[in-house]
């Protein structure tokens, strides 16, 4: 794959989080989404390390050098319909040339093996209905997809 040989996927920690924020960013940039708070890496640390730690789980995909390349990040949630948790995973991105090499799935794995240490039985995601690549990459998977929009709302102070 790369002179540093294969990436690894392990838990992010607190040194990485400046990495991850980058990555957020690139990710939000693809998406043509609003670009993240400059303070990401002090919220991602609060919600992954602080007082708020336990919902938010996050990985990252590191070269042998230990240049972070890629992140995943989940939840778990509920589901009313079904009356049973979920991992929901909030965020896969991976850099450009880094796609398509077995590292996408690496981070899936992680987020999957994360879902049965909870004792859940089912991960949920979204992508927009233009990333024509990821959803290749999901159907590949074996994954199903629901045509649905997602809505935001801001909550008035």
């Amino acid at each position: 794959m790369t002179a540093v040989g294969m990436p690894r996927v392990r838990h992010a920690r607190p040194v990485d989080l400046s990495h991850v924020a980058l990555l957020a960013a690139e990710h939000a940039a693809y998406e043509n989404a609003a670009q993240p708070p400059a303070d990401l890496p002090r919220r991602l640390e609060a919600l992954l390390f602080g007082s708020a730690a336990g919902r938010l789980r996050c990985f990252v995909a590191e070269l042998g050098d230990g240049g972070i390349i890629g992140y995943a990040s989940c939840a778990p949630e509920v589901s009313t319909w079904g009356g049973a948790e979920y991992l929901h995973m909030d965020c896969l991105f991976l850099r450009e040339r880094y796609r398509g090499l077995g590292v996408g799935r690496m981070l899936v794995d992680a987020v999957l093996d994360e879902a049965r240490a909870l004792g859940l039985d089912q991960v949920q995601w979204q992508t927009p209905p233009w990333n024509k690549d990821a959803i290749r990459f999901y159907d590949r998977l074996g994954a199903q997809a629901k045509e649905k929009r997602r809505y935001f709302l801001p909550v008035q102070r």
